[in-house]
């Protein structure tokens, strides 16, 4: 059945950049400005396009949520809801209960509208569309701009087309393949404009990256904070907010990766071959321009403690944030905050912690795994957190990890008279504690009512390790474990063990390698550790297919137990008593087909004819 996208679902959206254009016209420093002057002059053109970043006043205080960060993992995590996208999945849980919860159980028809419109959360539906008119009306002015350099012109263009692909991506990530729209839509054009196919999106993503790739090299902004191939980045550019040439590269390469995986493949073992040509051509050109994996010492400044990285392609710099910022409730529990009411925390699961392998290499997932690494001497399960990957320490706050200000975490009760009384991390006056027995240590920052630090954090759009995965998947999928795509000096085996090397994690364990059906579960596991907690995983588990079955459940948490004096030492090592526990029911996630997309706003299907729409869920 031939589908159509009835543009007019979006009524007003065809006038938003255009108000925009109004906006800034009556607001402009000179008088009488006209459209061809704004467009003519280098700094009016830029404010104009700038919108796209930062957004100007629309509706009220609210436009400000009108542009490309509502899409950014963090951005998105940082609002009143206090949720992010990996807590929609079995990866965590959060402290509060809220519609974090009601939507991983299946429940996103009566609050579709925070994703769509409402300026005063997070309206990505609406912000892509408005991002994607600014680009086209910005490329179909380019021509007026006079005496301005042809490589700011070419820079101009390069942004517009890659933050055009961004959007539609993001878009097409959470919605499903939707037209490609490359001109101002007007109020005589056609309106019934045929939504494409998965694949045909992501080729048109793809071929938007190749163009801004292009312009951004005839710019020389391949890099921003340094333009000499081979040198790192002084990382301090004050426009490094603004995409370049590599991060383009490296985003094509993920919309390729994206187009091979089981959810949009209808090319077969082609499509995995030219994902793992492009994540290789990217990494070669992130290596051309100095862009590195940072040493073990450094990894956290991928997160906190600097604006940027140079392991960043691009990223954004949420600046300095307080253990008390309202942008820090969906990360930092209610204890830590001193917040009784409002923090709410994120709380990995036991199955996400079961991820994390020994520091062997010996994976833990299933019963069966923890009782061979129990046989090896490698994993007991009353002294859990013994000898895991270094991330694991990076990533997870567990009973009696050390932390600042509090020497050891305490995630634990004890029995008195018949009765529990609660460590201080599990505080039940506070509404945002665990459940799970675990909170979030990755982008934390280790800022907390008492540790009143304000520590820069930042979230990495796109990273070179992510170019290391995505090349691994693909290159197993194409040609196996152990042999190179055509042209790379690297297979998947070596690709993955790259990425664990720079942390100080074994090799993958040789009976793993064996095959791509054997080394695939590798693949993804290692991808769900290195980019825990950065958004990737919510389309993961979709664009995998794995979905029906992570989130399928039962989700764990743990409980700790503290011991009385003359407990038996050898079966209770720690002094606790770990027991693994299903959360409650209302915390449980679920899995329909319908999760695949989110769906659009009643209002919009009841105005379609042509339509096909997402299923409701």
């Amino acid at each position: 059945m031939k589908k159509y996208f009835i543009l007019i679902l979006f009524a007003g959206l065809m006038v938003t950049a255009t108000s925009c254009l109004e906006d800034y016209l009556d607001k402009a420093p000179e008088s009488g400005l006209t459209e061809e002057q704004v467009f003519s002059k280098y700094e009016n053109f830029k404010k104009f396009f700038d919108a796209v970043y930062e957004g100007q006043k629309r509706y009220g205080s609210n436009w400000r949520d009108y542009n490309i960060k509502t899409a950014f993992p963090l951005y998105f995590a940082m609002w009143d809801q206090k949720y992010a996208w990996w807590q929609l999945t079995d990866m965590s849980d959060l402290g509060r209960y809220m519609e974090g919860q009601a939507i991983k159980g299946g429940q996103v028809a009566s609050i579709i509208n925070k994703f769509t419109y409402d300026g005063n959360r997070r309206p990505i539906l609406e912000s892509m569309f408005v991002v994607i008119r600014i680009c086209n009306m910005s490329l179909q002015k380019i021509d007026l701009l006079k005496d301005v350099k042809p490589e700011d012109i070419d820079d101009f263009m390069a942004q517009a087309y890659f933050v055009r692909a961004f959007a539609h991506l993001e878009l097409f990530r959470i919605w499903g393949p939707m037209p490609y729209i490359r001109h101002v839509v007007g109020p005589d054009d056609q309106w019934d404009i045929p939504r494409l196919s998965k694949y045909e999106t992501l080729m048109n993503i793809a071929a938007d990256m190749d163009t801004a790739v292009y312009y951004f090299e005839k710019a020389n902004r391949m890099r921003r904070d340094n333009p000499n191939p081979t040198e790192p980045g002084h990382l301090n550019h004050p426009e490094l907010f603004r995409p370049n040439g590599t991060a383009a590269k490296a985003l094509k390469a993920r919309v390729l990766l994206y187009a091979a995986s089981p959810l949009n493949n209808d090319k077969g073992v082609k499509a995995w071959e030219e994902a793992a040509k492009a994540n290789w051509e990217a990494i070669q050109t992130a290596q051309q321009w100095g862009y590195t994996l940072l040493d073990a010492q450094d990894y956290k400044y991928n997160y906190v403690g600097t604006r940027y990285s140079n392991e960043q392609l691009w990223g954004w710099s949420a600046g300095n944030k307080s253990y008390n910022s309202g942008d820090q409730a969906f990360l930092i529990c209610g204890p830590m905050s001193a917040n009784k009411n409002s923090f709410s925390g994120d709380c990995p699961t036991q199955n996400m912690v079961d991820k994390f392998e020994t520091k062997w290499g010996d994976p833990l997932n299933t019963p069966a795994e923890r009782e061979a690494a129990a046989a090896l001497g490698h994993y007991n399960e009353q002294d859990p957190y013994k000898n895991r990957d270094p991330r694991f320490y990076i990533d997870i706050i567990y009973n009696t990890a050390p932390i600042p200000g509090y020497g050891s975490a305490k995630i634990y009760y004890e029995m008195k008279n018949g009765s529990a009384s609660y460590s201080e991390l599990l505080n039940h006056s506070y509404a945002g504690i665990s459940r799970t027995g675990y909170y979030q240590r990755k982008r934390w920052g280790e800022q907390s009512v008492k540790n009143k630090i304000q520590p820069l954090i930042t979230d990495p759009i796109i990273r070179l390790a992510e170019l290391y995965l995505n090349y691994a998947e693909a290159a197993n999928e194409a040609y196996g474990p152990n042999t190179p795509a055509p042209g790379a000096s690297m297979t998947a085996v070596q690709a993955i063990n790259l990425i664990r090397n720079r942390i100080g994690m074994a090799p993958v364990q040789d009976k793993f390698t064996a095959s791509k059906e054997d080394f695939r579960p590798r693949i993804k596991n290692e991808r769900t550790i290195e980019l825990c907690f950065e958004g990737h995983y919510y389309q993961d588990i979709r664009r995998w297919m794995d979905a029906p079955q992570t989130m399928a459940g039962p989700l764990y948490g743990m409980d700790v137990e503290k011991l009385p004096s003359g407990y038996d030492k050898t079966q209770y090592p720690t002094g606790y008593k770990y027991t693994r526990i299903p959360l409650p029911a209302d915390r449980q996630s679920r899995w329909k087909d319908e999760m695949y997309y989110f769906p659009f706003d009643n209002d919009d299907m009841y105005k379609m004819k042509n339509f096909v729409p997402n299923p409701v869920w």
